[in-house]
């Protein structure tokens, strides 16, 4: 086949293929630089309309104010203080009903028979939203870090049991007929068909997971807490400081985003495989 029988557009396609192949690490600074410039943009628009009178800064702060109050904080001891708390409540509550979730869900996705039996039960409870059993827990647990973590795994537990459960049964039938008669048991199906083709959809409810790992913990200690983001957050707002307000949110936008960064990279290499595949 001669040259002139490639089609042009499929040239320039593996052209551009071929660059960033050549340079993804060029590509992927570069993308950097273009969100840092935006993010950047869209701080000096804020700060200027509340400069010039355009933004009421009682009711929005300003970007200057909010991280003095951050700088603040920091170096009057409330970050040490506060933000390790929230961190370990959600951290804790996201632990366990990860694996609480992840358990359940594999067995009720695995077990249809149970599955059909607990179905309307779970959906009942799934439809409580779950920020409304915080004053009970509160009751029943008191007002120490025990409550948030328990609230926080409430949370988590549901999106992550229905995402595994809908993993689990989206699982190819066919596939898991076909180990078996190449003489596979039911651990090996488990581990080698079942587990790997459920946890795409596992991993999107770890990811939707982690900011209500955090608001179960926010939520728990805006009601009840002397300590925590939660804490500085309805602080600031009792007292008008919408510097403070802002600030606090600022803080947990910094922490969801180290957490989901961590499930990111966590899920890239635990599903490494699929890119041999590809």
């Amino acid at each position: 086949m001669s040259d002139r029988s490639i089609p042009l557009s499929t040239v320039k396609k593996d052209d551009v293929l071929l660059e960033h192949k050549i340079n993804p690490v060029a590509v992927r600074i570069r993308l950097i630089a273009i969100r840092l410039a935006l993010f950047a943009v869209l701080l000096a628009l804020w700060e200027a309309g509340v400069r010039y009178k355009l933004i009421d800064s009682f009711f929005t702060s300003q970007p200057s104010m909010i991280f003095q109050r951050l700088y603040e904080w920091a170096v009057g001891g409330q970050l040490v203080q506060h933000v390790p708390i929230t961190i370990l409540e959600a951290f804790l509550g996201f632990v366990i009903g990860t694996a609480v979730g992840g358990i359940v869900g594999f067995i009720f996705g695995w077990f249809e028979k149970v599955a059909d039996l607990l179905d309307p039960f779970i959906i009942a409870i799934y439809s409580l939203p779950k920020v409304a059993l915080a004053p009970l827990f509160i009751l029943w647990f008191g007002i120490g870090i025990e409550t948030k973590i328990i609230l926080t795994a409430t949370i988590v537990f549901f999106l992550v049991f229905y995402n595994t459960y809908a993993g689990v049964r989206d699982v190819s039938r066919e596939l898991v007929d076909i180990v078996r008669l190449m003489g596979a048991g039911t651990l090996q199906v488990l581990w080698r068909v079942v587990l790997p083709s459920a946890m795409t959809v596992i991993f999107v409810g770890l990811r939707v997971s982690v900011p209500y790992a955090l608001i179960g913990a926010v939520v728990g200690e805006m009601m009840a807490s002397n300590r925590g983001i939660g804490f500085l957050l309805t602080n600031s707002t009792g007292q008008f400081d919408t510097a403070g307000a802002f600030a606090a949110l600022v803080l947990l936008v910094i922490i969801s985003t180290f957490l989901n960064g961590m499930i990111v990279a966590l899920e890239k290499y635990l599903l490494r495989w699929k890119k041999t595949q590809r």
